[in-house]
């Protein structure tokens, strides 16, 4: 394969840094909107202040929708978590690939579905079950969005573990359980650990499921800041979004640097 010259790489890396300017500058915009002075979301601003921070965490609706999602968001982490490990499990021991592709296909399919498609089945049969609004309803939810990242994420994780060393363990003498355990386990941890992260995201944002099963009595982050702006518009809403933007960022890149580090091993 033929290296590109000096002036290629020039050129490619340009290319690569305007893009990524243009798709991250929108959202890198609501950083200074939520540290401005004035009463509006007006940009650039025209002075500099942290009361709408203050705002936020002195605003119970506004600190109770964040302690909701964060109680979700683990809730469905490790929920999507565990059943994402028992479907690599399943996927792992299925011979047929026709199967095992089908199959694959199936735990995939929300990422693939329109989020309003899904919002509606999921509202109807939730409001046959009378768990619209509940934080069960939420989480059955929000777990159906996160569980194809943890499956994907697990997977990946098998498909680079030497199964011979699990052959090795129960050579010795080691029972299934505790080959899983103590070498299985160890080894894909990095994986299950960054589909975790993948899915506290995942659910950490969602709104448009969220709006169909919201309640009074159970209101998420996204969904507050999706009422806000329909109700009123001071940067408050900006200080939430700069905040869900620092989480999740970090949450990504811990995610791949896990990742990383499993493929570096």
């Amino acid at each position: 394969m033929l290296k590109p010259n000096r002036t290629t790489k020039i050129i490619l890396w340009l290319v690569a840094t305007a893009v990524a300017v243009w798709l991250i500058a929108p959202t890198l915009i609501v950083i200074p909107l939520s540290f401005t002075d004035k009463a509006s979301l007006s940009f650039p601003p025209s002075g500099w202040s942290a009361r709408w921070y203050e705002s936020f965490f002195t605003n119970w609706q506004w600190t109770t929708a964040l302690g909701n999602s964060l109680l979700l968001g683990l809730l469905v982490a490790l929920l999507a978590t565990v059943l994402g490990l028992f479907a690599a499990l399943g996927l792992r021991h299925i011979v047929k690939k026709k199967t095992v592709g089908i199959l694959t296909t199936g735990l995939l399919a929300p990422m693939i579905v329109p989020s309003i498609v899904i919002a509606i089945g999921i509202y109807a049969v939730f409001l046959k079950l009378g768990i619209v609004g509940t934080l069960v309803g939420f989480l059955l939810a929000h777990t159906v969005l996160a569980l194809p990242f943890t499956v994907v994420a697990i997977t990946a994780g098998f498909a680079s573990f030497d199964e011979r060393l699990e052959l090795a363990a129960q050579s010795l003498g080691a029972s299934p359980i505790k080959t899983f355990l103590s070498v299985t386990m160890p080894n894909i941890a990095p994986s299950m650990v960054s589909g975790a992260l993948f899915a506290f995201v995942t659910s950490f944002d969602e709104v448009m499921i969220s709006l169909f099963i919201k309640s009074p009595h159970f209101e998420t982050l996204p969904v507050l800041m999706y009422a806000s702006v329909t109700r009123d518009t001071d940067p408050t809403l900006a200080a939430a979004a700069t905040m869900i933007l620092v989480l999740t960022t970090l949450l990504v890149a811990i995610s791949l640097t896990f990742v990383g580090r499993k493929k570096r091993g």
